[in-house]
């Protein structure tokens, strides 16, 4: 409690006086009053003071982080009076005004969905994120609070961080790249893969700490001509190397699929000028040229954000140079207030007058709404929809006009054509790219000028959906095909409805509900699709329809001879699958079933988490190679899951590696202790020796991560063996 003491007067002290910028000291000490009465409240006024404590850190990381207006602040604080329920939302209008009541009432309608899901999941998640596309101040306060979160969560249990870890890949780091808050979508990352993986974050944090001298040198070798020479521009400026995240490197080491000694770009050169905004673009190409006529430039890594800016209003000039001994080397440039942008991202444009950029913004977040509004698309689309449009790097192509539009990287044709207007894209035939014919699925590449041919007779196709990457387009697309489907069902319906009654066929709802089933449909639309288009002949349909009906009436006729349903017994789960109070799912669930991961082997006492996949639910280890993409990918199907005792009670099959010197009878001793040991059985073991070392898996069987670290510790203090490590 002392700590939380120090806390509140320190951030107190940071807060108030902000606040008095803009609010007077009227308003002050009624703010102070509202919450003195909410720490004071008979509920429980230790854990109400703690979750002030928590609400002002989130508040001053919103001031210090995301440069969030007083009324922004003062939303925060009153959210948290609300929440105690020791002061009324009706009066926030009439104490704090118009703006604050706004923020207030958004908090409260964020809060409302964040509270009740878990992890990212379902219905909650879609609204939840419905409301932060109402209003972009709210969208910055609900990433600062997420921010505190994760830095406080080093503290919280495995899957509290692994709860918030999930959240971050899936919604506030893509949130934070979108507005151009890269060093909190970096922040956010790193802690995700820190507590989700820790082995390999310490694995990578302990390389760059053993490399640190050598890149510094390298930095010093490659910054000191450069210097030299902008010295002698009277340019001011500050030029530096920066460490590219933790996170970034292990991107790269897994898609590259190299050793962390094979990563050539681990920092980047920055060059920030202090540029009177008329000579901003001007200076910045005084120092793309200096730098390139002192190193080899790679043309086709050159990124040109100061022409044209990225939508989240991110400008730089980036450019790849061959350094010293050969090396590749990537140098950023910007000036001082592009710099800031590209820290806090466009809440930064407000401080800078950035009008454009939060036009832009306001854009998106439209698009979004419009996206997330659409009933005809399912929550998995929607959620699919709304990740397409935050990672993606952009190109931008021009009109016939001159318009420019800017479209994610690999945008197609009828991207740009939905982009311009829906009746264009429903229209559209094929294209005509810098002059030449091109078909609607062609890719664009930055610069091409395009235009659109279209045809009266021309409708929305189901393969459309398969290379449009823009949310809108597919969003419209859906709307398209499901009123062209909705006029082929009436059609189907009615003719199928007037051929039974010219039979004297009794229509059924049920029997024809059976007959889809039975047919294997996904839905009753895609049965009724079928028998417009011809597919299915409506007397065929009606045939199957009158056998299916008439066994069901004989059925009925003879129900008295069907067993109760006291004698009916349930079949116990299949061998994949295990139905165990060992493990406890999401909502303290047992006896679900479950299956454990090929992938990554999970055992007792191994950190754990739930995937709903298609065969069911599958329970992987939080350090599963797969882990982090299916956080950041579909990471409204994780469920929280954890071991049930202390000890275990299967038994779980893993596979050791082991390296070692390849010398008499040391396989005989590594299979003499597994034999040895209580509880281990081995199954297989396979070596390979070459040039003096030996290479080993050995598969055992065990009950818990306890017994599996006591073999792993007996199985290295064998003569000769150099390592031994779990596979997968």
């Amino acid at each position: 409690m002392n700590k939380t003491l120090a806390d509140f007067w320190k951030l107190h002290r940071h807060i108030y006086p902000f606040l008095r910028r803009k609010w007077d000291l009227q308003h002050i000490i009624l703010l102070k009053k509202i919450l003195l009465e909410a720490i004071q409240s008979p509920n429980n006024q230790d854990d109400a003071f703690v979750e002030l404590v928590e609400d002002m850190k989130s508040a001053a990381t919103a001031m210090e982080e995301l440069n969030v207006k007083q009324s922004s602040v003062v939303a925060i604080l009153l959210f948290f009076a609300i929440s105690e329920g020791t002061f009324s939302i009706e009066k926030v209008k009439s104490e704090f005004g118009d703006e604050v009541d706004t923020i207030v009432h958004g908090l409260l309608r964020v809060n409302e969905f964040s509270d009740k899901k878990s992890a990212v999941e379902s219905e909650n998640y879609l609204k939840l994120l419905l409301s932060i596309a109402e209003d972009i101040r709210v969208v910055f306060l609900i990433i600062a609070q997420h921010l505190c979160r994760m830095r406080e969560a080093k503290n919280a249990d495995i899957q509290t961080r692994m709860a918030l870890s999930v959240e971050s890949a899936y919604l506030y780091a893509p949130l934070s790249h979108r507005l151009g808050l890269y060093s909190i979508k970096s922040e956010l990352e790193d802690l995700s893969l820190k507590y989700t993986d820790r082995e390999t974050y310490d694995f990578i944090a302990h390389k760059l700490n053993e490399t640190k001298r050598s890149r510094e040198s390298y930095i010093k070798e490659f910054i000191d001509p450069v210097k030299e020479r902008l010295d002698k521009t009277g340019l001011k400026y500050d030029i530096k190397g920066r460490t590219k995240s933790i996170f970034s490197i292990n991107n790269k080491l897994k898609k590259q699929k190299i050793d962390f000694e094979g990563i050539y770009d681990l920092f980047a050169i920055r060059v920030v000028l202090d540029s009177p905004e008329e000579l901003e673009k001007a200076e910045c190409w005084q120092v793309y040229s200096i730098i390139t006529d002192m190193y080899q430039p790679n043309p086709k890594r050159l990124k040109d954000w100061l022409s044209i800016p990225k939508s989240n209003g991110y400008e730089s000039l980036h450019i790849t140079v061959m350094g010293p001994e050969s090396k590749w080397v990537e140098v950023q440039i910007r000036t001082r207030r592009m710099d800031e942008i590209a820290e806090r991202g466009l809440a930064a444009h407000w401080k800078y007058k950035g009008v454009k950029a939060e036009n832009n913004l306001d854009t998106w977040l439209a698009n979004l709404r419009e996206s997330l509004d659409n009933k005809d698309a399912d929550l998995n689309e929607k959620l699919g929809d709304f990740k397409l449009d935050l990672y993606d790097e952009e190109i931008f192509v021009f009109t016939p006009k001159g318009d420019l539009f800017k479209l994610p990287k690999g945008a197609t044709v009828l991207d740009f054509a939905f982009g311009i207007h829906t009746k264009l894209g429903a229209t559209c035939v094929s294209g005509k790219v810098n002059g030449k014919n091109v078909p609607i699925k062609y890719a664009l590449k930055s610069g091409d000028l395009v235009e659109i041919n279209t045809s009266s007779h021309q409708t929305p196709k189901q393969d459309w959906l398969s290379f449009v990457v823009t949310g809108k387009a597919r969003t419209k697309i859906r709307q398209l095909l499901k009123e062209e489907a909705g006029k082929q069902v009436d059609i189907a319906k009615e003719t199928l409805s007037r051929r039974m009654k010219n039979h004297k066929i009794e229509y059924d709802d049920s029997t024809l509900m059976q007959l889809v089933k039975k047919l294997r449909y996904k839905t009753v639309t895609d049965f009724f699709i079928d028998i417009s288009s011809g597919k299915n002949d409506v007397n065929w349909v009606i045939d199957r329809y009158v056998e299916l009906k008439n066994s069901r009436d004989t059925e009925h006729r003879d129900m008295h001879s069907i067993e109760s349903a006291e004698n009916f017994t349930l079949k116990p789960p299949t061998d994949e699958y295990k139905s165990s109070d060992e493990l406890i799912i999401d909502q303290n669930l047992t006896g679900v079933d479950y299956k454990l991961a090929k992938c990554c082997n999970p055992i007792f006492g191994d950190d754990i988490f739930g995937f709903v996949s298609s065969q069911g639910i599958k329970i992987h280890r939080m350090s599963c190679p797969n882990a982090h993409d299916l956080f950041s990918r579909f990471g409204y199907r994780v469920l929280k899951a954890r071991w049930s005792g202390t000890v275990g009670s299967s038994n779980y099959t893993i596979i050791l590696r082991v390296i070692g010197n390849d010398q008499v009878s040391i396989v005989s001793n590594l299979i003499s202790i597994i034999s040895k040991e209580d509880g281990v059985q081995m199954r297989s073991i396979s070596i390979d020796s070459n040039d003096g070392l030996f290479q080993g898996n050995i598969s055992v069987i065990l009950a818990n991560t306890s017994m599996l670290e006591q073999l792993i510790r007996k199985l290295k203090a064998v003569k000769g063996v150099k390592s031994v490590g779990r596979l997968n």
